[in-house]
């Protein structure tokens, strides 16, 4: 195979700006589908001889199987219609390592026919890593966006959009949906007393002490504000939920975290709202939520440390 470009008057100046660049230069036959030129950089990148670049199959069998078969089709497509195109896959290395390649093709036309493909191979590994990089730190902030940062469970933006999800499931379905809204008795009294630092750490305790009373995969908890936390309940009648509440009352009390500037207890205690609902048509998300935060303040005006219950209707 040569490996010397096209002769010309100029073909050495021409030769010595190609190969002093990091970008690697390439020329295929189309009608042969062989390599007449390629940048000796190849073998400083990948290890790979200029010489070992025969033909068409020794670039496609040295790329990643992952990105093999839409390249291979995107590009020869693109060449036929005689469109200039870019494509970017992972190379092999003779090491058997891969190195993040951007292929920039160019299409020759003579006389309305493809004549050759000429191009350039850019490194663009560093490139990846850092878009890689701003995936996961995109990522990150989705989640974290959804999570509450005291507590790691949701937070009120997840519960919302889990509430919207569940309730047009529960349109659906015609199932039942129920929903806890509880919060800590006189968490005020205990952060005045004991002091943020413990507080943070009660509100922990509790999130995890409540995550234990999950019994399904679609059960779903949530920190929506201070010390108040919501159980949604999918595809729960209102005694499961009465069940789920009263195991949450229990398991708190376990824990035996001492509260001794609350007014029903020298433990600490919360006090629970629960509401199970048929959604209809014409049912309203907004007004069944409401409905269940009542029962909580019922609860503590019934004395807190307990738990109300209705089926909603409307």
């Amino acid at each position: 195979m040569s490996i010397d470009p096209p002769s010309q008057p100029d073909s050495d100046v021409y030769k010595t700006l190609l190969e002093s660049t990091k970008a690697i230069p390439w020329r295929i036959d189309w009608q042969t589908m062989t390599f007449s030129y390629i940048g000796p950089q190849i073998e400083t990148l990948l290890g790979w001889t200029p010489q070992s670049w025969v033909s068409v199959d020794d670039w496609v069998e040295r790329m990643h199987p992952d990105d093999r078969e839409y390249v291979v089709n995107f590009c020869v497509s693109q060449s036929r219609a005689g469109v200039d195109h870019e494509a970017d896959y992972r190379a092999l290395t003779v090491s058997g390592d891969y190195v993040w390649i951007r292929d920039v093709v160019h299409v020759v036309r003579k006389e309305g026919e493809v004549e050759a493909l000429i191009g350039f191979m850019f490194d663009i590994s560093e490139r990846k890593k850092t878009e890689e990089h701003l995936t996961r730190l995109q990522k990150q902030l989705e989640e974290y966006s959804f999570q509450d940062g005291l507590t790691g469970i949701a937070n009120r933006r997840m519960f919302d959009t889990v509430l919207e999800r569940e309730w047009a499931s529960a349109q659906r379905s015609q199932l039942p949906l129920s929903l806890i809204i509880l919060d800590i008795d006189f968490f005020k009294q205990y952060n005045d007393h004991y002091g943020h630092i413990k507080g943070d750490e009660c509100l922990r305790q509790v999130a995890r002490t409540l995550s234990l009373a999950a019994n399904r995969p679609r059960d779903f908890i949530a920190r929506i504000g201070g010390e108040e936390f919501v159980w949604l309940l999918p595809e729960t009648d209102a005694a499961s939920a009465r069940q789920v509440a009263q195991r949450c009352l229990h398991l708190i009390c376990q824990q035996q975290i001492e509260h001794g500037f609350s007014q029903v207890s020298n433990l600490l205690s919360l006090s629970l709202g629960v509401g199970t609902h048929i959604v209809t048509p014409n049912s309203a998300m907004l007004g069944f939520v409401e409905d269940v935060d009542k029962l909580l303040y019922q609860a503590k005006r019934n004395g807190r440390m307990r738990a109300e219950f209705a089926e909603i209707e409307a």
